[in-house]
């Protein structure tokens, strides 16, 4: 296996614990689900996953050459990405519970709910700044093939994203109830998700 097993562990973990948490993304796709059908939700799956493909290759063809060239670059880079994942799980906390606006993709058609979840977090810089934080984290250089290890892990972020996203899209109805009605608990999962992030990330910042 390409990548450390203990770290793809870890990865998986933290992975399936931010997205089932409703962020922008899949609150995008809750809301043209639940205004275009199951069709819509699951084209603006299908774009917002597109996007983070372009994001994942982008960030490890531009990670890998300057690791290659700088080794004390990586160093560098997940003390940074540290830091900012610990800024996230903080912002998750202090904002718990906020950001629930079900109407973002009303009306739209199903290519335009794909077109709008493409060019939306396709020029987003928190998702470009979240990648090319949150993947090195779980990179080990001693196992060499940077490449290999980023192409697995983008890999199965996007398979997780679309899968999670994708079946939100398409039970959009329900979900979009269960959202409106469960306010306590969906504070407690920001909570919980913000409070991974923290961990994560000062371990990562302050790992030798």
């Amino acid at each position: 296996m390409p990548v450390d097993e203990q770290l793809f562990l870890a990865f998986l973990v933290t992975t399936l614990v931010a997205m089932v948490v409703p962020g922008p993304d899949m609150l995008f796709v809750l809301g043209c689900g639940v205004r275009g059908g199951p069709r819509a939700g699951l084209l603006a799956t299908a774009g917002v996953a597109t996007s983070e493909i372009v994001h994942v290759v982008l960030a490890a063809a531009g990670l890998v050459a300057l690791f290659a060239a700088v080794p004390a670059a990586f160093t560098v880079t997940r003390v940074v990405g540290g830091a900012y994942l610990v800024y996230l799980g903080v912002q998750m906390i202090r904002k718990r519970g906020q950001g629930t606006n079900l109407d973002d993709g009303a009306g739209v058609s199903g290519r335009r709910a794909y077109s709008m979840g493409l060019l939306t977090n396709l020029v987003n810089p928190k998702m470009v700044t979240f990648t090319l934080a949150f993947l090195p984290q779980f990179v080990d250089p001693a196992r060499g093939r940077l490449w290999l290890q980023f192409a697995v892990l983008g890999a199965v972020l996007v398979v997780i994203e679309f899968l999670v996203d994708g079946s939100v899209g398409v039970a959009a109805g329900r979900i979009g109830g269960w959202l409106r009605t469960r306010e306590r608990a969906r504070r407690r999962l920001d909570v919980t998700t913000g409070g991974l992030f923290i961990g994560l990330g000062a371990r990562l910042a302050l790992q030798r």
